[in-house]
């Protein structure tokens, strides 16, 4: 059983590698405002996803529960191709969410090293956020 485990997992890191590269391209080509737009949504995605009792299956339908890996990046993966901007963006956030609680504490090698990508991101995202931020701050008039 524990060499099925690990082919599954095996895979599971493929799929997710392979998703990565494409949601990591969809934030770079992102203009820098959204960008950090994306990083706060992605945060509160990440939020919602700790309050509920499998952060794990965040997004996953309730009937769709009883599978090795949730949904979530699935859904968020098929969102992120929208040609929506938002649910592009909404899509892209549910996919770093969901991905992010499925990697955090995992047992399995192949996919540590996607959980430390996705914090790559994440800091990326926030710092970008904190630029525009300051960035606003420095713009705005002076209150008399």
């Amino acid at each position: 059983m524990r060499i099925v485990t690990r082919l599954i997992a095996m895979n599971r890191g493929r799929q997710l590698g392979r998703q990565f590269r494409e949601i990591e391209h969809s934030i770079n080509e992102l203009p820098k405002r959204s960008r950090s737009r994306l990083g706060t949504m992605a945060l509160r995605e990440i939020g919602q996803a700790a309050r509920s009792d499998f952060p794990h299956l965040y997004g996953t339908p309730p009937e769709e529960r009883y599978l090795p890996w949730g949904q979530g990046t699935d859904i968020g993966f098929a969102r992120a191709r929208s040609d929506n901007p938002e649910v592009a963006m909404r899509g892209i956030a549910l996919w770093l969410a969901a991905a992010y609680h499925e990697t955090k504490d995992t047992p399995y090698p192949n996919l540590q090293p996607h959980h430390r990508q996705l914090m790559r991101v994440l800091r990326e995202l926030k710092e970008d956020h904190r630029a525009d931020t300051v960035e606003k701050w420095m713009q705005a008039p002076a209150a008399a």
